[in-house]
């Protein structure tokens, strides 16, 4: 079905979608493709209500470099807003998502990056995007744009200080240097640091606790919240929690939670 990406369901828990990028001989650098199939791919396990988490990882020793360099030669300007990128996404109604990575945020499900290799350019975008941030030793960041005369672009500028801190991102943006796994773990800009032949196996066992342990109704309320909060006042924040907890209280997967702790059994959520 795809060219440039992959998609397979994990062995640790058939509710973990794993969506890999798969051109390990670029790096699994960006190209149209990719972009058109990684978007397909994210909106079709956001629909899918046997997918509960989704892995995203590059094949090889890269987990994405950038734009591929051929085909930024070429981007014209106008494509930054095209329609086709631009378009509204149906699974999240704040505009602020309405962007052409704003799906990240906007798809219900959480969404782990388990960076491999270097992720550079848009390969760091799309890790902080991302809900969290899972890496190798082996990993290598960088921004890359002030080292190819552009910008901060995509909403690095808004996304980065809120992860790592206005130093650090004025850190990592001016200078476009190249940050290794250590120092990304230290300045926050990773959640989890592995042995390379560990990341994914450490990954999908963390997934599947999510997908098998955890209520989805709650996962897919409780990421909004962490998503939106960033545009609330307290207060908002406040009476939006109050609203999802009454709904919560009458849910099935309330109750099947509390039936599961008093029978000291597996849960068997339903997600409704």
């Amino acid at each position: 079905m795809y060219r440039e990406i992959s998609v397979a369901r994990s062995d640790s828990s058939a509710h973990v979608a794993v969506v890999t990028m798969n051109r390990p001989d670029k790096l699994n650098a960006l190209t149209k493709v990719m972009e058109a199939e990684l978007r397909d791919a994210m909106e079709a396990a956001d629909c899918d209500e046997s997918v509960r988490v989704i892995v995203l990882t590059g094949a090889g020793k890269g987990f994405c470099a950038g734009m591929d360099i051929n085909e930024l030669e070429i981007l014209p300007p106008g494509d930054i807003r095209a329609a086709q990128w631009m378009r509204p996404y149906d699974m999240n109604r704040r505009a602020d998502f309405q962007s052409r990575y704003g799906y990240f945020p906007a798809v219900r499900k959480p969404v782990i990056s388990a960076i491999n290799g270097a992720a550079a350019g848009l390969g760091l975008v799309f890790a902080l995007y991302s809900d969290m941030r899972f890496a190798s030793r082996r990993a290598a960041f960088s921004t890359a744009f002030a080292r190819r005369g552009l910008i901060a672009e995509h909403g690095i500028s808004w996304l980065l200080p809120r992860v790592v801190g206005p130093g650090h991102a004025a850190d990592l943006l001016l200078s476009a240097r190249k940050v290794s796994a250590e120092e990304a773990l230290e300045m926050r800009l990773v959640d989890r640091l592995c042995e390379p032949d560990e990341l994914m196996t450490h990954t999908l066992e963390y997934a599947a606790d999510l997908a098998e342990n955890v209520s989805p109704r709650s996962v897919r309320v409780i990421k909004r919240q962490l998503w939106e909060q960033q545009f609330q006042t307290l207060g908002e924040a406040t009476q939006m929690a109050n609203a999802e907890m009454f709904d919560s209280i009458q849910s099935e997967d309330f109750t099947e939670g509390v039936a599961h702790f008093i029978e000291r059994r597996q849960a068997r959520f339903s997600g409704r």
